[in-house]
């Protein structure tokens, strides 16, 4: 058991305790692997590198939604074990995620398909490295999506409280396939052409929208808070609440991150800050930037939009043409409004004082951030 601590809600004993429940599945895991054959290890230890860290986020908000509803700051291990897998599955997508977007670094070191890809080149072996280092780090994802479900069905909680946390976990696994589809999609179009009309632009910043509410807010938000209250036995009424919460809450997260994504400390991040205009990420920002720059800025931004061969020079050229289109401060105003939705929806939230506090707190760490 592990106990809450409102001021401090993803406190070092709480990340401890999520990290000691995702080390024993992994543990439990080697000897399965080991008899399939011992040339699987590095499935093994890749998992445990990439589950190993990170915000926590998604246990956070799972754990506190879990103490809102029943009034408790003690959360039961089997609890922790089932909001833990929630930071197995979203390394599954990580995985899947740096594949195609052809992340280089994940966490401050080399991304998965990066690594696998170093392994066939060390070995020289036949074939293309990198197409090895893909498939490698796309059955990494799929084997963490299959343990993400074992791991919180294998939790401890008893048969009532699987079968009340059953449907949220079916619904985020299918939204965020289907939000990092939409994503996918929206990737392919191109800002700059739609950005030249009113039409256009509209289209543009509902399809970024769109993505955002189904790859990220429901995600790594909504779905987490709802299983943690259903495990609570929360009412329809505390549900709707926390989703009141949570949608504006996920969509300010998200659009902090993009922010992050080409202005954020790298040191901090642990992410090349210039990675999402090399590969042309299409994001709010983006969106904002192309459809606010004048003719001759959104030229110029197209062109340096993309190019993966983008340098120190391009990447501080493209961050002024940002700044100048007024972006990032009309994505800055947006992530000031959709928190204050998120925070007025709690406020209304029939939910205990210390989790409404603590969950408070963790929307401030979630959206008021640096890395």
């Amino acid at each position: 058991m592990v106990s809450l601590d409102a001021v401090n809600p993803v406190s070092p004993a709480f990340r401890a305790a999520v990290s000691e429940a995702i080390t024993a599945f992994l543990d439990g895991q080697a000897t399965t692997l080991e008899a399939i054959h011992p040339a699987t290890a590095p499935l093994l230890q890749r998992a445990r590198v990439f589950t190993d860290g990170g915000k926590r986020l998604r246990p956070s908000f799972c754990a506190w939604a879990y103490a809102a509803v029943a009034d408790t700051s003690d959360l039961p291990d089997a609890v922790v074990r089932a909001a833990a897998s929630l930071d197995v599955l979203h390394v599954s997508a990580l995985m899947h995620d740096d594949v195609m977007d052809a992340s280089d670094y994940r966490r401050g070191v080399p991304a998965a398909h990066r690594q696998f890809e170093g392994d066939h080149r060390s070995e020289a072996w036949r074939g293309d490295p990198e197409q090895f280092g893909r498939a490698g780090a796309i059955l990494l994802g799929d084997l963490l999506l299959v343990w993400s479900e074992e791991m919180y069905r294998r939790s401890g909680l008893d048969a009532d409280q699987l079968e009340r946390g059953r449907p949220h976990l079916e619904a985020v696994r299918t939204e965020v396939t289907a939000g990092q589809y939409l994503d996918v999609l929206a990737q392919a179009r191109d800002p700059y052409a739609l950005s030249r009309t009113p039409e256009g632009r509209e289209h543009l910043s509902e399809l970024t929208r769109t993505v955002v509410t189904w790859k990220s807010a429901s995600y790594t938000i909504r779905r987490p808070l709802l299983l943690g209250a259903a495990l609570a036995g929360a009412s329809d009424a505390q549900l709707d609440a926390l989703t009141a919460f949570a949608q504006p809450l996920g969509r300010a997260f998200q659009y902090r991150d993009d922010v992050l994504g080409i202005y954020g400390d790298e040191a901090l991040t642990g992410k090349d800050s210039g990675e999402d205009l090399r590969v042309g990420k299409l994001t709010l920002l983006a969106a904002e930037a192309f459809g606010r720059a004048s003719e001759a800025d959104a030229t110029e931004l197209a062109g340096l939009f993309g190019d993966p061969e983008l340098d120190a020079a391009g990447i501080t050229r493209a961050r002024a043409i940002i700044d100048g289109s007024g972006a990032k401060q009309a994505v800055e105003d947006e992530i000031d409004r959709e928190f204050g939705h998120a925070m007025a929806a709690l406020e209304a939230a029939d939910l205990s004082d210390d989790g409404r506090a603590g969950l408070a707190a963790l929307a401030h760490l979630a959206v008021r951030r640096d890395f």
